[in-house]
């Protein structure tokens, strides 16, 4: 696929994986595609993996120790490579089978888990990188069709209720309890799917970022289990 903006300029597509790694972002463009059309049977290996609990870390011997078809084996051939590449960049990425990820239930108002749309933050440079090699994909809203959820009166107004303490400490309240990462879709947006298959770099809120961080959210499993790469 040949190189291109999409989505007022937020997403860059590129054809490798070091142009993935190496493309700065830049103004309004905070997330980076490796489109890739996969071969294999990714179906399979989700099937034989032994679950434990609701996210199962799949480690590197485990993967080779599965007896699988000549189909599962080029899944699993891409699989390793991507772990890989992405350890010898300096990442440290996870493998998981996912049913579902646990929901955030403490302020049933206010859910700061995976499923709400928010932003990754790091106290140093970083970025995040994902792809969804079977399953529902993960989702990215522009930034410009999102609303930091803390700046909605009726909420600040719930959360000060929370909070009770010095007006001067209750942006580090919000910090501290992760709810300034949160941001909640405008009328009308577009959430953009991030496909299965596709390797994506995401900008993170890290101390010197030049851009905004992108935000995104982990899917409703409604097709069942997820092989995800993440980290």
């Amino acid at each position: 696929m040949t190189d291109s903006y999409q989505a007022g300029e937020q997403i860059y597509y590129v054809r490798n994986f070091q142009d993935l790694v190496a493309t700065p972002f830049n103004k309004e463009m905070n997330a980076i595609c490796w489109s890739r059309e996969l071969k294999g049977d990714f179906a399979e290996i989700v099937g034989k993996v032994a679950l434990s609990g609701n996210i199962t870390e799949i480690e590197q011997e485990e993967l080779l120790e599965l007896q699988l078809s000549e189909q599962g084996q080029l899944a699993r051939e891409t699989l390793l490579n991507d772990l890989e590449l992405l350890k010898a960049h300096g990442a440290s990425p996870v493998l998981n089978v996912i049913t579902h990820y646990e929901q955030d239930d403490t302020y049933p108002f206010f859910p700061t888990d995976v499923y709400s749309f928010h932003a990754d933050r790091s106290p140093i440079p970083t970025d995040t990188f994902l792809c969804t090699y079977y399953g529902d994909p993960s989702e990215i809203l522009p930034n410009s069709q999102g609303l930091k959820k803390v700046l909605i009166p009726e909420i600040r107004d719930e959360l000060k209720k929370i909070y009770q303490g010095p007006d001067e400490e209750f942006d580090s309240f919000l910090s501290d309890h992760f709810f300034d990462l949160h941001y909640q879709a405008k009328p009308g947006a577009h959430p953009i799917s991030l496909g299965v298959g596709n390797l994506w770099r995401l900008a993170v809120d890290h101390p010197g970022s030049q851009v905004p961080p992108c935000l995104h959210r982990a899917p409703r499993e409604k097709s069942g289990k997820r092989l995800l790469l993440i980290c």
